[in-house]
């Protein structure tokens, strides 16, 4: 018996590389029902190759010729609109699998709902842990769901923690370290940071991604958030949670235990090693991934990252230590500064001033329910978008 799986993020490029290796394992799978957010030709061909019985356009009214269209795929797929249907995938009895990789906060209702309908949650969504981590990891216990990590790094640690796992006792680790590339501008002179275009910003030496993803890599914003997703996996106090750049990105996380070892994973930069590894576990499946060749690499190099050139990691370690809601007002404010910065509105090295300023002005308040949190990244997106507007007054 295949398993049904959901995939949020369809079309992006975790969604591409899910469907890849998928595609692989037949006996083990079958989609249950593909997402997007607007993108309704790039997803109905997905459903043309794939047949699910639904798919999800968040972002899109009802369309009745759009309903049509998909009724008359290969497999008769089911078309469903706005974000309460990504809830209602999630959930469904027929979903034992969710694979969450919707970029941003958009993702976190619906892979809550995942958790607590107890599915085995597949989590690419960072921001989920980042808003809400307490309580997604709450929700995660109490309904019997199962977390496995697939952000590169994370499911690194995870890999390197098989007797422990996510969310589960790591007394015997002295530190977790978290690698990045560095992006783009690891040795670009800082002083021309500020004319950084979007273009420049989305090259990432390593790793095909997402237009925001890529910026957020370039400013190591994805790596702060991802210490605070960290913290939330693996129950480990930030001080205890280390930044260090490996511009090869061979090794994509270390644990060093209390008694001197060190364990680290390593794999050729290709989502598939992670994805596979999380459809397949506790077995090891095929990924498609190319093997490592250590000689041809030769080298491997690590320098720690430079505080005045990577602002937005120290203001994501700030914002885990307030805690409660700061974390969420920390990502609503990058979500807006990047887009702003994408749409050529915004210089480069104005995101972490956006990022700062809304952090000044909506102070955290405690966690006491999604409810908290869905407030508090409004009233950051509010903050950020007139900081945006006031520094774009000034830009020359």
């Amino acid at each position: 018996m295949t398993q049904g799986l959901t995939l949020l993020g369809a079309t992006g490029s975790i969604g591409a590389s899910t469907l890849d290796v998928v595609a692989r394992h037949p006996d083990r799978y079958h989609l249950f029902a593909l997402t997007a957010h607007q993108a309704a030709d790039a997803l109905l061909a997905l459903c043309l190759r794939y047949a699910p019985r639904y798919a999800v356009l968040s972002g899109v009214v009802e369309d009745q010729d759009l309903r049509r269209r998909f009724a008359q795929s290969a497999g008769g797929t089911e078309l469903l609109f706005g974000a309460p249907a990504l809830e209602q995938v999630a959930s469904d009895r027929e979903c034992e699998v969710l694979m969450a990789a919707i970029v941003g906060a958009a993702g976190l209702a619906p892979t809550l709902a995942a958790a607590r309908a107890g599915k085995r949650l597949l989590l690419a969504n960072k921001e989920a842990l980042v808003m809400a981590g307490p309580l997604f990891m709450r929700t995660v216990r109490e309904h019997g769901a199962t977390l496995l990590p697939i952000d590169s790094e994370h499911n690194a640690v995870f890999q390197c923690l098989p007797q422990l796992g996510a969310g589960t006792s790591t007394r015997a680790v002295r530190r977790i370290l978290l690698t990045a590339s560095g992006g783009p501008f690891r040795s670009a002179p800082i002083e021309r940071l500020s004319q950084v275009t979007p273009q420049e910003a989305c090259a990432h030496p390593n790793w095909v991604m997402g237009r925001k993803i890529s910026v957020d890599s370039a400013t190591m914003m994805n790596k702060g958030l991802e210490v605070i997703e960290a913290r939330w996996l693996f129950d480990v106090a930030p001080e205890r949670i280390e930044v260090l750049i490996h511009a090869q990105s061979i090794i994509h996380s270390l644990v060093e235990f209390v008694d001197g070892s060190m364990i680290a994973q390593l794999s050729n930069p290709d989502m598939r090693v992670p994805i596979a590894h999380a459809l397949g576990f506790p077995e090891r499946i095929e990924s498609g991934a190319t093997p490592l060749d250590l000689a041809a690499i030769g080298q491997l190099s690590f320098e720690r990252p430079d505080a005045q050139r990577f602002p937005c990691l120290g203001l994501a370690y700030a914002a885990l230590r307030d805690g409660g809601t700061a974390p969420a007002v920390l990502n609503a404010a990058n979500e807006v500064a990047v887009a702003a910065f994408l749409e050529g509105k915004l210089r480069y090295t104005a995101i972490p001033q956006v990022i700062e300023q809304a952090l000044e002005r909506t102070p955290a308040t405690q966690v006491d329910g999604l409810a908290t949190v869905l407030e508090a990244d409004r009233g950051a997106r509010r903050a950020a978008a007139q900081s945006v507007a006031l520094l774009m007054g000034k830009a020359p």
